[in-house]
């Protein structure tokens, strides 16, 4: 008797689960048919605190002494990893310089990434596209470096107050960098100079409001990026020994 009201209780367990899965609405994605480098790009409706991901990226501005500014993915992030990142920059142990990054594990229960990573982009008032230009070179590097094939990237810009990069050119110089990173370490890697690492897909997340614009943008840098790296020079980065 306890065997079956155990079977049941498991049971009627199973189908809540079940139930609730089909009640989550997938959120909207949407893939580039080009894969530049063997990448799967895409654009999807998701936080940075949601999104299961090999290696989670934000970025944050230098912290200002009269306090940051948290709305919208970046308050919801900290909250997720319980202040986390409000009380590193508080203390001063991550200030957000420029190229600045802190890499760490989220705890179990927080967000399902399993690797997180800051990026500073210095002064707020300083920020341009030549920030996230370098922001993307070091996000191609650290995810070859950290061997994360699955790689998603939310700038939350907008949401920590500041409009002086309209969002989808922002998205569009983002990967245009990564993907001419990315394309100098696969080189490296054809000429025998770094270890052999392919990453699989990147996601670059947005808000419903910049949603469009992001998917235009980002599908021009993809198509503009194909043109110039195929104009690369194919000559190896080392003269042959004697």
């Amino acid at each position: 008797m306890k065997a079956k009201v155990l079977t049941l209780g498991l049971s009627l367990a199973l189908l809540a689960v079940t139930a609730n899965a089909a009640d989550t609405p997938t959120p909207k994605e949407n893939v580039f048919e080009t894969k530049p480098l063997g990448i799967k790009v895409s654009i999807k409706m998701v936080g940075p605190y949601s999104q299961d991901a090999d290696l989670q990226i934000i970025c944050l501005f230098k912290h200002k002494a009269s306090g940051d500014t948290y709305q919208g993915a970046a308050a919801e992030t900290d909250k997720h990893l319980n202040g986390l990142l409000s009380a590193l920059r508080n203390r001063g142990e991550f200030v957000g310089e420029l190229g600045e990054t802190f890499l760490f594990t989220p705890s179990n229960g927080t967000i399902p990434a399993k690797r997180f990573m800051v990026i500073g982009l210095g002064d707020e008032k300083d920020l341009s596209l030549d920030s996230l230009k370098l922001v993307g070179r070091i996000a191609a590097r650290e995810a070859v470096r950290l061997q994360a094939r699955h790689v998603a990237w939310a700038p939350v810009i907008r949401d920590e107050g500041n409009k002086m990069i309209e969002v989808g050119l922002g998205d569009r110089t983002f990967i245009e960098e990564m993907l001419s990173a990315y394309d100098t370490e696969k080189r490296l890697q054809e000429q025998g100079l770094a270890p052999k690492f392919s990453v699989e897909d990147v996601i670059i997340e947005a808000g419903p409001t910049y949603f469009d614009s992001a998917v235009k943008q980002v599908g021009e840098g993809i198509a503009s990026s194909g043109g110039e790296l195929g104009k690369r020079s194919s000559t190896p980065y080392t003269a042959a020994g004697k």
